[in-house]
């Protein structure tokens, strides 16, 4: 699977919204209804969002190395490991921004305390599956830690989801995005 596409469209935008932001990736051809794709599209809705709210970062070696962080994270890790990709890249996302690393204090708490936030939103609905509840779900999660723990605010917005007709999975009127 090749992610080159991600890089042009994170960077020829300026929007502050990481759904919107989150739903252009998400158009794009390798993106499918399920996937490990979406343990990099969270991250990289999340650092152009935030980089164009005026987050300090170098967007394009930030969306590299989130390409690469999020790459090491398999399909299936929300039911075989406990721990939702989706929720895995808000983390990796936290630490990307503060340069997080193992032996750091501080940022090493704020990305856990991050990845932490977004898998109680997921756990609290459950499953089965669905790559685009929990994007949504860590997404959101992650506008209010930034706000809360950085300053930058994000634009928020009320998420509609257009995906369930594709997802056998969907739980419908349990997923707190579905809409008939």
């Amino acid at each position: 699977m090749t992610f080159d596409e991600i890089i042009p469209v994170c960077m020829g935008t300026k929007s502050k919204n990481p759904v919107a932001i989150f739903r252009k990736l998400t158009a794009l051809p390798f993106c499918h209804i399920h996937g490990p794709e979406h343990h990099i599209l969270v991250g990289a809705s999340l650092l152009t969002a935030y980089k164009n709210a005026g987050g300090d970062i170098d967007l394009k070696p930030a969306l590299f190395e989130m390409i690469k962080r999020g790459s090491n994270v398999p399909g299936m890790a929300c039911g075989l490991w406990g721990a939702c990709g989706a929720g895995i890249s808000s983390g990796i996302f936290i630490s990307i921004i503060t340069d997080s690393g193992p032996l750091t204090q501080k940022p090493m708490g704020l990305s856990n305390l991050m990845t932490s936030s977004s898998l109680a939103k997921i756990g609290t609905i459950g499953g089965p599956r669905c790559c685009k509840r929990d994007s949504f779900l860590s997404i959101l999660s992650a506008i209010d830690f930034i706000k809360e723990h950085f300053g930058i605010e994000m634009v928020k917005e009320e998420i509609k989801c257009e995906f369930s007709p594709q997802n056998s999975q969907c739980i419908k009127r349990r997923c707190p995005f579905y809409s008939l």
